[in-house]
């Protein structure tokens, strides 16, 4: 009986699809931060699909207004890449830089050398949503999950999507046309077909 193992069967993993905002949602979980660095934390995750960590690290200097480049240096993979600046969130981000004047960090922490915690900025997304009456069980994450299902329901190629989320395999990133409502919502769904046929009949 050696090698009893070698033909077993592992479990399965769980394939879970990510919990996406509608653009409506987001737009109201937007309006209900009031706080300028909250807010602007907020509008540059969902706006670059950036990662929570991603966006605590930034540097002053990371902001390219001129090309409209986020430069994220060291994310995930210690891997260096660049995201779309949008041109709403910029403007906010100014608003804010003229209000707070940040230094080292470009969201500091209670002590201007460390940055801001993770833990904090899920506390602010935790608060926008209760504040904007989502009810769907949705982290700070999930903003950058409907970064992507976005872009991918607005045309953008998965390879581009694959490049602005810092994905090394694009196995990671076709999960979002799972999620997307683009080709879902051009399907009739049979009992519609029936009714329409039966009107016309």
């Amino acid at each position: 009986m050696q090698n009893i193992c070698i033909d077993l069967e592992r479990p399965k993993k769980e394939k879970k699809l990510p919990e996406i905002l509608s653009k409506n949602e987001i737009s109201k979980l937007l309006k209900a931060v009031k706080n300028l660095k909250h807010k602007a934390i907020l509008y540059l995750v969902y706006s670059a699909g950036l990662r929570v960590g991603e966006v605590v690290k930034l540097k002053p200097t990371d902001i390219d207004s001129d090309r409209m480049l986020i430069h994220i240096i060291q994310g995930k993979g210690k891997k260096d890449r660049y995201t779309i600046l949008s041109e709403t969130a910029l403007s906010i981000l100014r608003q804010y830089v003229k209000v707070y004047k940040p230094e080292h960090w470009l969201f500091p922490g209670q002590h201007p050398d460390k940055h801001l915690t993770e833990r904090s900025v899920q506390k602010v997304f935790d608060n926008a949503r209760i504040d904007a009456k989502i009810r769907k069980d949705v982290s700070v994450h999930n903003l950058r999950h409907s970064f992507a299902t976005h872009l991918l329901e607005g045309g953008v190629n998965l390879r581009y999507i694959q490049e602005l989320l810092g994905h090394s395999s694009s196995k990671t990133t076709e999960i979002y046309t799972h999620v997307t409502q683009k080709n879902l919502s051009n399907i009739i769904s049979p009992l519609d077909t029936i009714m329409m046929n039966k009107e016309e009949g």
